[in-house]
């Protein structure tokens, strides 16, 4: 049986942008993943081409419908195969053995009694391709929901009996826990139903584009009902013999908008109308929002020209940092993976991907290579011998639990969160065992311990990392002097903590990521603060969030004051000077799983290098401030001493990272 993995099929009006590349980035992950488990796999996406602004933007550009999808198709090709995702199948809806499946579902139903004849009349939306429901639309005409324009149709058309089906979908949602994903989603659409489901059209007028309903040309086959088919339609239904092995579908991923009422209500009522199994998984994440000028956020979409195509982000990653084109694009991968929700919506910021790719791909992955790879001390042969560390081991396979886990649900944020904690294990376990010092000091068998051991944790986080970022994380395994080709069913043999050959040579190449620095554009701009914080030039008056004794003269607080203010205990794992700021540092630090950077004002105090591995107390429910444009996540506590320098306030002894200081 094959893991038949589904994005939806994309309007070919659309623009193949950084929005619709999520949906794909996540399925090509994750069919990635489960080939590397030795899973038979299939990736299926698409583009879907009979929709009525199709036809019409066909003819606005001069030209045949067929003419014009033909060529916007293409552009959908070009960036997923510039994205390299690796799909099985690209399906296009104008395909005949399509057409084929279509016209054998409606007379199936049509058969049945599912389908029959009737009247609309109410509201269509040539935007959204979706009929509205009188209380969907608001007294302007606009679709609450999407803020599109709808008009007022009256047509003879073909229904589909989707009122029959509200209680066995029910039924199946609440006995299959994991059909819909995720909860927020699945409480949604057992809301949609419970105000009860109503019959939908599912032809419309032929306009001379779609798929002619059977036994009548006058009509055409609604988009959405033509469109949900394709994905039985790749399985070879009905005349493959073997169409069973790969229906039905493992999962659909596709961002919301088109979760509730398309692939978790229509199209789940149309395969028991036709008495066929469900997908075990219908995957729904959040949008993409954006800030416009003012600082709020709305929802990132090509038309309203706030939301870049995936080429165009690469190419400025590539100009800000010098990286390997092929690089860039996978930190665009890792940044889309990384951030993108499930259950709420993601601000779409570079400044945040300039982040990701600094500290968890430069400096998390990119520096503990390099700081071993071209130390002096290493001669580019590994250890012909080492004794495993046991904490660096569990950390390892505690990330390889959490990133199953996460995946088992599709949930690349948290999969990739865990396998930054593991470098973060990497990053400390290098900095408390020093084998720099231990070179000095000639002890060789503590040095191919500390060499060995930090090598090994960052392949085993490479391997993790291969499906999300397949070029780098595949050159992370070439400077380790391993094949960054990965057989089939190989996942669990390269995730045991020791895998790394002993006495291997290993290749030094370029930085895999050097460091990104580019100007954050004023569409990311936080929301305006107010003015008794602003300067008179209008902008945000910086606040140096490193907290040194209170001042005396500061009036009384309530415990009820206090108590608001959460304290807990971070590890610093990164810290670097922030340039033309001569007393700011960056520091990155871990908080149990979560990471965080601070900006603080202690570099007439302290050196970077002193700093990482220090376990600190910060201020942790502080709202987010800016600092030379760096953003500043948390503050840090420090006292002065006689000659004004910062003293870090620190626990007596190490205490697990993250916990509360009460």
């Amino acid at each position: 049986m094959r893991t038949y993995i589904t994005t939806p099929i994309y309007y070919v009006n659309a623009v193949p942008h950084v929005g619709t590349a999520t949906t794909t980035l996540l399925a090509d992950a994750q069919a990635r993943y489960h080939r590397m488990q030795g899973l038979d796999t299939w990736f299926l996406t698409g583009t879907d081409e009979h929709a009525q602004k199709v036809s019409d933007a066909a003819i606005a550009a001069g030209e045949t419908p067929q003419a014009f999808v033909d060529k916007v198709s293409q552009s959908f090709v070009e960036a997923w195969k510039f994205l390299d995702c690796r799909y099985d199948t690209f399906i296009r809806t104008s395909e005949d053995r399509h057409k084929d499946v279509v016209r054998e579902v409606f007379q199936r139903l049509e058969k049945s009694g599912d389908i029959y004849l009737g009247v609309y009349e109410g509201w269509y939306s040539v935007a959204d391709e979706t009929f509205f429901r009188d209380t969907d639309v608001d007294d302007n005409g606009i679709v609450k929901e999407t803020g599109a324009k709808v008009e007022r149709i009256r047509e003879d058309v073909h229904y589909f009996r989707l009122s029959a089906y509200g209680e066995r979908l029910k039924e199946h949602i609440l006995t299959n826990p994991g059909f819909l994903i995720p909860d927020t989603r699945r409480n949604e659409v057992l809301a949609f139903i419970e105000q009860g489901l109503r019959d939908i059209a599912i032809s419309r007028k032929n306009a001379g584009w779609g798929i002619e309903v059977p036994g009548d040309s006058s009509k055409v086959v609604y988009v959405w009902f033509d469109a949900l088919i394709n994905y039985l339609t790749e399985s070879g239904w009905p005349k493959n013999p073997a169409w069973n092995q790969t229906w039905p579908a493992t999962a659909h991923l596709m961002a919301k908008e088109i979760f509730t009422r398309f692939h978790a209500t229509l199209w789940p009522a149309m395969l028991m109308a036709l008495d066929l199994p469900l997908p075990k998984h219908v995957v729904g994440h959040g949008w993409w929002v954006v800030r416009d000028e003012e600082g709020l956020l709305g929802k990132a979409s090509k038309s309203k020209g706030n939301i870049p195509t995936p080429q165009a982000v690469v190419e400025k990653l590539v100009d800000a940092s010098g990286a390997n084109p092929l690089v860039a694009r996978d930190a665009l991968r890792y940044y889309l993976l990384r951030d993108i929700r499930f259950s709420d919506d993601t601000e779409f910021a570079l400044s945040m991907l300039q982040s990701r790719y600094n500290a968890e791909l430069g400096n998390d992955l990119g520096n503990v290579l390099n700081r071993v790879l071209k130390a002096g001390y290493f001669g580019g042969t590994l250890p012909t011998e080492a004794a495993l560390d046991a904490g660096l081991q569990a950390d390892a396979l505690k990330a390889k639990d959490a990133y199953i886990a996460a995946l088992a649900t599709y949930d690349w944020g948290t999969a990739l969160q865990a396998v930054n904690g593991l470098l973060a294990c990497v990053n400390r376990y290098l900095a408390t065992t020093a084998p720099w010092k231990a070179a000095k000091a000639g002890n060789a068998a503590d040095v191919d311990t500390a060499i060995y051991n930090a090598l090994e944790g960052v392949r085993f986080a490479a391997v993790l990392l291969l499906p999300a970022m397949p070029h780098a994380a595949g050159e992370v395994l070439r400077q380790l002097g391993l094949s960054p080709d990965v057989a089939s069913g190989d996942f669990d043999r390269l995730t045991t903590f020791g895998a790394l050959p002993f006495g291997g040579q290993t290749a030094v190449g370029d930085v895999i990521f050097p460091r990104l620095a580019f100007p954050v554009p004023t569409v990311e701009a936080a929301p305006k603060a107010a003015k008794s914080e602003q300067k008179s030039s209008g902008e945000t008056k910086p606040v140096d969030q490193t907290s040194p004794a209170a001042d005396a003269t500061s009036s009384e607080i309530t415990i009820d004051d206090f108590i608001k203010v959460q304290f807990r205990i971070a590890d610093i794992t990164h810290a670097e000077k922030i340039e033309g700021a001569k007393k700011l540092l960056r520091l990155e630090v871990q908080l149990g799983e979560e990471k965080r950077q601070i900006v603080s004002g202690i570099a007439d105090s302290y050196t970077p290098e002193e700093l990482i591995g220090m376990q600190i107390v910060v201020v942790y429910n502080l709202k987010p401030a800016k600092l030379r444009g760096v953003e500043s996540q948390g503050m840090l506590l420090a006292a002065t001493d006689e000659d004004g320098k910062a003293i870090l306030l620190q626990p007596a002894k190490r205490v697990v990272s993250g916990a509360e200081v009460r």
